[in-house]
């Protein structure tokens, strides 16, 4: 495992890169020298207990105090990365997600210095696992991993570098702390509560956990770390100076809880051996979430990761940026794409062709819609998935794709922005086109709704040119003058084209809207 240094200020170091987790209780940033596309090198990490989110049910709102708590935590940490010369990407997690104002606290961020992305339940789970594999030589054993963060668990089962399953399930430290012991207090009553709604939840997952089962449990949270912390402390040993690959048993965990639940006040759990007082409040919630993931998959023992989803943000930027896909559809992303698509589109070959029509025509008319590559990834997923609404219905199947796209658990490997844009250009191909009286286009960043409005007129005119699903038209040429655009459709040998010239020429009114000239389809 990559050394972890003091933090020290230095000279700009070449080839580093850092990483911010954007949590809900603690804001962590990472800071490592790139040694090659697989592996780096720690060289300062910084952690900041913000508790950014709060709330027993669904985080709906960040507060005013939280916001300006979690933008100074960031300007900090960005300081602290730009010292080392490290460019910084930054991931938020559940209490980002939920709120309702999430885009505020984004827009304070952008112009304190920091751009966040926020990621889905499902990408932190792979994320949380790329650290894992870097972290314990669990690379060849089926494993379960789980993280306990403040507003969510992570549960994940893999094996080498695949995700067999995973689901990120609403029990956060900090959420069920306020849910459940809003005074702090821990009573037999809600102890007992607690434990019956995370077993509850923790259930949800047990149809995979047969499926595939698992060789080793893995965690990698602070929640583990305190865990074992206190566990040490009750044997009467010191703490290691690192806790990754440290073991504990079901016992261990059961005894710690136990130990919690004694303590019955954050002031008399606060002063347990071996306990950080600053976690005193929502520890229990938290330990209560490990023994009720163990006790429910029968983890006789489990070892804890060091590393999580911050270093895991670390290596997927590394592979990222060198296969030159940051920002791009990776091919993990492009792999779940096609997945979803597989499942809900009753005619795959029909979506595909048309996503490759989609793709001839943004390359050529490049000059015309000033887009950049990420674009073209957006405009391939957006028309591979623009008919899996109508595994719900064939009417108003647009809006069904929209809703099955951004709700959908199997896009791995995107941002929840990039799914958006998706969705969005995959709504947007039929019917009424992007409207500022649309709520979830008004939602849209400026630069993503010139995106989504430019991706979208080139798809109308895509799915028109295979209006009889027979893939007719096999390439597009474009021409371009001051007042006309002329998109020639070159076709099969005898084919004829009359009904995809006719449909296309119906939908090219929002592509004429985008390139500010007539628009002309036409048989080659």
């Amino acid at each position: 495992m990559p050394t972890v240094a003091a933090t020290r200020r230095t000279p700009p170091v070449p080839g580093t890169i850092a990483a911010i987790d954007v949590g809900t209780n603690s804001f962590h940033l990472v800071v490592a020298r790139v040694l090659d596309q697989q592996t780096f090198d720690v060289i300062t990490q910084e952690k900041e207990m913000v508790r950014l989110g709060r709330g027993g049910g669904d985080m709906k709102e960040l507060s005013a105090d939280a916001i300006e708590r979690g933008v100074a935590a960031l300007a900090r940490m960005r300081r602290i990365a730009e010292s080392l010369g490290a460019p910084v990407r930054a991931v938020a997690t559940s209490a980002v997600r939920e709120a309702a104002n999430h885009q505020e606290f984004i827009d304070r961020a952008r112009a304190a210095g920091v751009d966040i992305e926020v990621i889905s339940g499902i990408e932190e789970a792979r994320l949380i696992h790329l650290g894992v594999l870097q972290a314990l030589p669990v690379y060849d054993r089926p494993l379960l991993l789980c993280d306990i963060g403040g507003g969510s668990t992570e549960v994940l089962l893999g094996h080498r570098d695949q995700v067999r399953a995973s689901r990120s399930l609403k029990l956060g430290a900090v959420r069920l702390t306020d849910r459940f012991f809003p005074d702090g207090v821990a009573t037999k009553t809600a102890v007992a509560a607690c434990r019956a709604y995370i077993r509850s939840l923790v259930w949800a997952f047990h149809r995979e956990v047969e499926s595939y089962g698992f060789e080793v449990f893995v965690a990698s949270s602070g929640t583990a770390e305190a865990v074992a912390a206190i566990a040490q402390a009750m044997r009467g040993r010191p703490a290691p100076k690192t806790f990754n690959a440290h073991a504990l048993t079901v016992h261990d965990v059961h005894a710690v809880v136990d130990r919690l639940v004694r303590a019955r006040t954050p002031a008399l759990r606060a002063a347990i051996e071996g306990l950080d007082p600053k976690r005193a409040d929502i520890i229990l919630a938290g330990a209560l979430v490990l023994e009720g993931v163990m006790d429910a998959f029968g983890a006789d023992d489990l070892v804890i990761s060091g590393y999580a989803l911050r270093e895991g943000v670390l290596l997927d930027t590394l592979q990222r940026r060198d296969g030159a896909t940051l920002h791009h559809l990776s091919d993990l992303a492009r792999h779940s794409v096609r997945q979803l698509m597989a499942q809900c589109d009753e005619e795959p070959e029909h979506s595909a062709h048309v996503a490759r029509l989609a793709v001839q025509l943004f390359d050529q008319t490049a000059a015309l819609h000033e887009l950049d590559e990420s674009s073209r990834e957006y405009l391939e997923a957006g028309a591979l998935l623009a008919n899996v609404g109508l595994f719900v219905s064939h009417s108003q199947h647009h809006l069904h794709s929209y809703y099955l796209i951004r709700h959908s658990d199997r896009l791995v490997g995107l941002t929840d922005d990039e799914i958006e844009v998706i969705a969005q250009v995959a709504r947007y191909h039929r019917k009424s086109g992007p409207k500022a009286r649309h709520a979830t286009f008004a939602a849209l960043r400026p630069n993503d709704q010139r995106t989504v409005h430019r991706l979208a007129g080139l798809l109308r005119v895509a799915i028109g040119l295979d209006r009889g699903h027979a893939g007719k038209v096999t390439e597009v040429k474009v021409s371009a003058t001051a007042a006309h655009v002329v998109i020639t459709a070159v076709g099969r040998k005898d084919a004829d084209l009359s009904l995809e010239l006719y449909a296309a020429n119906e939908r090219r009114g929002l592509l004429e809207e985008v390139v500010g000239r007539t628009v002309v389809v036409e048989a080659g």
